[in-house]
């Protein structure tokens, strides 16, 4: 359950100054306010600063399978032949015993799992989430969750930020394929120390399970020290008197942070939650921050329908309706592209994140 009352006590200084940020290499730099941040929750002291870090959210995903292989022998790889790309490639070299190349059979590579999990192993599978559970979603559905097996699926490559590789390649549609199958918990990461925790902990929960990486560096937000548990969202930045709530997950928690810092000097309070759970939804955390700030903003790399931004307004609809905006895909398919390009193309960046904000804003006042 979030706990906005740990972080009261930090966020009343007021930010006035103004704001100038700049995009270096994918990345955002500017003058942040680290007073709203929720201290305990342990976040990158260099956000914003140059030196901040920038690793693929998959390399966390390929550390983490690493140390879950370490800890339980049950724990096997299956690959459909792009073991380097999903960060599977150092699990295959340390346990060659336990990792399975399937090759070009996605179809194969769910049933496989399945068939491993029924005798008691914990396998992981990876691919292109383009192809599963893009290519393989009938197996996924019927010998995985149908049959409640324990496998773990990882879809890298999510997102238009795949950049050149284009429509073909750029799941978008992924999490909304997974969030509605019943017994499976998906997950989105935010950056690559996330994706570590994830995997370990994902490794220990039994049941099926869905993560979404990334392809691109991406900025290092949290720290070892960050908590992270499944099915519990994050507080990560309460602004003065928030009038909107941002709730995020993957790589727009960062765009979500910079917007926040940005719109605290012009006298906006806003809150983030870092939603890295999309199902099961942390209900209680998302109703207390729409119970503070009386509207809500969903930014993911993602369609807008069906993806994180669909779960929140099917839970606030049912329990705490308020006004809604979302950041996403809208309707449409990728393209090739400059991650860059394609993410300001399809409105998902800090622009739009500070557009919807203030359209919200306007609707409360309707």
């Amino acid at each position: 359950m979030l706990s906005l009352r740990l972080g009261l006590a930090k966020v009343g200084i007021s930010w006035r100054k103004s704001f100038g940020s700049k995009r270096y290499h994918g990345m955002i730099k500017s003058n942040l306010n680290m007073s709203n941040l929720i201290e305990n929750q342990k976040l990158n002291p260099k956000l914003f600063k140059e030196e901040l870090e920038q690793l693929p959210i998959r390399q966390g995903f390929g550390e983490g399978l690493l140390k879950a292989g370490e800890a339980d022998p049950r724990v096997v790889g299956l690959c459909a032949d792009l073991v380097g790309s999903t960060s599977m490639l150092p699990f295959a070299k340390q346990f060659p015993q336990r990792y399975i190349e399937v090759g070009i059979g996605e179809q194969n590579l769910a049933s496989v799992a399945s068939g491993l999990a029924a005798m008691g192993k914990v396998p992981f599978i990876t691919s292109y989430a383009m192809f599963s559970p893009g290519r393989n979603w009938e197996q996924v559905r019927t010998t995985i969750c149908y049959n409640n097996q324990n496998v773990k699926l990882v879809g890298s490559h999510g997102g238009v930020s795949v950049g050149p590789d284009g429509g073909t390649h750029q799941a978008i549609e992924d999490i909304a394929l997974m969030r509605v199958l019943p017994r499976m918990t998906v997950v989105v990461p935010c950056d690559s120390i996330e994706a570590r925790k994830a995997t370990l902990q994902i490794a220990k929960f039994v049941g099926p399970v869905y993560m979404r990486l990334a392809r691109e560096k991406s900025a290092v937000m949290t720290t070892e020290e960050s908590p992270f548990t499944l099915g519990k969202a994050n507080l990560l930045y309460h602004g003065d008197n928030p009038q909107v709530g941002i709730v995020a997950c993957g790589q727009p928690v960062y765009h979500s942070l910079a917007v926040a810092n940005e719109l605290a000097g012009e006298g906006i309070g806003v809150s983030i939650l870092n939603m890295h759970t999309v199902k099961p939804l942390d209900g209680d955390a998302l109703i207390e921050l729409a119970k503070i700030t009386g509207a809500i903003v969903v930014a993911e790399e993602h369609q807008r329908k069906g993806g994180l931004g669909g779960a929140v307004a099917e839970y606030l609809a049912e329990h705490y309706p308020v006004p809604i905006e979302f950041i996403g895909v809208d309707d449409q398919f990728g393209q090739s592209g400059t991650p860059e390009e394609l993410l300001k193309h399809y409105g998902i960046s800090t622009v739009a994140i500070k557009a919807a904000v203030n359209r919200v804003i306007a609707r409360k006042k309707v």
